[in-house]
Order: C-alpha cells, then structure tokens, then sequence
C-alpha cells in the first residue's frame, strides 16, 4: 500500500465521531447511522444522549442529543474548556456530570476525599493535554474542580 494511500484510509478512520456532518432534526437512525453505536447512552428529562467517547485515554467525547421524537438537537465535542468552566460547585451533582461530559476517564478515591474524584482528559484551550479532576463531597454534587497536566502526556524531562 503506498503512503498516499495508507493516508487517505487513516482520515477514513478520523472522520467517523468529530468528522460526522450530522444537522439538527435528523432522526436517531441517521445520527446512528453516521456514527454508529454509542459507547452509553443517557436519560436526561425527556431527551436522549448518545455518548461516542474517545476513552479511557483519549481527549474527546462527542454527545448526541435527541428530543422525545427521536430528532436529533445537539452534536457537540463536550470536554472543553468552556464547558468545564461552567460547572457549578456545590450544585452540579453525578448525573448532570455525567450528562454534561459522559464517562470519566478514571474514577479515583484519595484518602483525604470521602467521596469519588471523576478524572477527564482533554484538550485545554484546544493546545494543552490536561486533565480535569472533579471532587464530589459526601452529598453527591460537586465540591471542588482541579485541573493540571496530563500525567500520561507529560514530557518528563532528563529521563
């Protein structure tokens, strides 16, 4: 196979989750279709989230929201910088988490934690390979959010 060629079958490859063409309205079958089978699947109110992860390793999640009739409303990569920004201490819990960012990368447990520490990786500004932590208090909503370097990704230097 010549490199050319070898090319064109890895961009095939890359075209299938953040690659999609996918428009608002579309029925479930052709978001499937496009993307194929999710890796979960979510209830949130009414709606339906389809979660394509790129994990445990990777940096990307895309989620598909459908409406009650099925009809797609929403594509979007959601491990971002934005949308971790706009998580809400004290208020955001496990599920909307969850439906916010899909499954975590790793889910931790420290001694100094009594509760679980959901670990995200991801691209930060779209440049840095990071990771979020985000720390549930013992009541089950968000207690507090910390973000670094990717430890897996980190050049380590005078090794």
């Amino acid at each position: 196979m010549t490199s050319l060629a070898i090319f064109f079958v890895l961009m095939a490859g890359c075209a299938g989750w953040g690659g999609a063409t996918l428009t608002p309205g579309e029925p479930e079958a052709a978001v499937r279709a496009a993307l194929g089978t999710p890796t979960s699947t979510y209830r949130d109110g009414a709606d339906t989230l389809l979660e394509y992860a790129r994990g445990p390793a990777g940096q990307y999640t895309w989620m598909a929201r459908l409406d009650p009739q099925g009809r797609l409303v929403s594509y979007e990569q959601v491990l971002t910088s934005a949308r971790f920004a706009a998580v809400r201490i004290g208020k955001d819990n496990r599920d909307t988490i969850l439906h916010t960012f899909g499954r975590p990368a790793e889910v931790l447990r420290f001694a100094y934690s009594p509760a679980d520490v959901w670990m995200y990786r991801y691209k930060e500004q779209d440049v840095w390979d990071s990771v979020m932590y985000v720390e549930f208090a013992a009541n089950g909503t968000v207690g507090k959010m910390v973000n670094g370097p990717d430890p897996e990704r980190e050049k380590h230097w005078g090794r």
